[in-house]
């Protein structure tokens, strides 16, 4: 097995993140990412003093990730249509990453999740600055607040199978994203 320098942290992060999505929280052990990155699990504690604290740096890679996700969103200077484009790409990353979504998005009693205040408000940069082009500057984080808790709740529905009355889900979407971007308006 390979020496832990020959391990990076990006790798065991990223092994972390592989098995999160694949067999789920509940699985996510030092063991299997150690045997995930080939090395026994004691060498991890080198680098990540705990289960605890892998899952709180697997929790600031997904907010990286969704980070930049919304910020490669490209602008058309129309906040409504930005607006859905984030909320359109918001909603990718939890199809992409559904257990990380769930990690960072969601209130669960086997883990907390503290992710760094300023990770969080890089992240969510481009949400708030279209919600204050939406509603103002003095409104830009309630705005943005109640757009990301629809959208919360619309993709943990979704993502629950919980649409089950009929209709396109897709559609269902769309209509509530535009009702939030012409209800935030000026």
């Amino acid at each position: 097995m390979p020496t832990p320098e020959r391990t990076s942290l990006d790798e065991i992060v990223g092994a972390a993140r592989e098995i999160l999505e694949a067999d789920g929280l509940a699985r996510l052990t030092m063991q299997a990412v150690a045997e995930r990155v080939g090395v026994r699990a004691p060498s991890l504690y080198k680098r990540v003093r705990n289960r605890e604290a892998l899952i709180q740096l697997v929790a600031s890679a997904s907010v990286d990730d969704l980070g930049a996700r919304l910020g490669a969103v490209v602008r058309t200077g129309d906040p409504r249509a930005d607006l859905a484009s984030l909320a359109r790409a918001f909603r990718a990353f939890a199809h992409a990453r559904p257990a990380a979504y769930r990690l960072i998005m969601a209130w669960s009693p086997e883990v907390v999740v503290a992710v760094d205040v300023e990770r969080l408000a890089q992240a969510s940069a481009p949400m708030l600055e279209v919600s204050a082009q939406l509603a103002g500057p003095g409104n830009a984080l309630e705005a943005a607040r109640l757009v990301t808790a629809w959208g919360n709740g619309f993709i943990n529905m979704e993502l629950a199978g919980a649409f089950k009355l009929g209709g396109d889900v897709e559609e269902a979407f769309e209509y509530g994203i535009e009702r939030l971007a012409r209800a935030l308006a000026l």
